[in-house]
């Protein structure tokens, strides 16, 4: 498995990732999987900021990806940074998801960045959380219940690391 900044070229892999997580997980709270005209927006707005993409390969296959992005967008927070990974449904488990957070992580604070945030969907993604905390991640906090999805509601854990 090899971690590197993603490509336009990795696009099509990432959407179809991101399509089975937004309509069979919590991770995400969306519920329509954008197109990928719109993932392909979202990616090159990302870029144009000067934010990291990154994928974990394996051949010709994407395994997983995963971005920072601001974490708000006034002025006070510009020194953080919040991150999100997605990893394919048939490898979870096998060490990408982590890969890609410490790839975050280790662009992040080659740019600069002060703290990195993770708004982890669904207090029982045991495996998201258990990936920060052993890469340094704190937890901050707890919202319960703020979303409704998959007929349920979710809360979102909230986990903090000092770069």
């Amino acid at each position: 498995m090899k971690i590197r900044p993603a490509t336009t070229d990795d696009l099509a892999q990432m959407q179809a990732i991101y399509a089975y997580h937004v309509l069979h997980g919590t991770g995400s709270f969306e519920d329509v999987p954008p197109s990928l005209e719109e993932l392909s927006q979202r990616f090159e707005a990302n870029q144009a900021a000067g934010y990291a993409w990154l994928v974990a390969e394996d051949g010709p296959k994407i395994l997983g990806y995963g971005y920072y992005g601001p974490f708000r967008t006034r002025p006070a927070y510009k020194h953080t940074v919040e991150d999100s990974v997605y990893v394919r449904e048939d490898v979870r488990g096998q060490g990408v998801g982590k890969a890609l957070v410490l790839g975050l992580v280790e662009a992040a604070q080659a740019a600069g960045y002060k703290q990195m945030v993770s708004l982890i969907g669904d207090s029982e993604n045991t495996a998201s959380i258990g990936v920060h905390a052993s890469l340094g991640f704190q937890h901050a906090g707890t919202m319960r219940k703020v979303g409704f999805k998959l007929e349920r509601w979710l809360d979102v854990v909230i986990m903090q690391k000092a770069l």
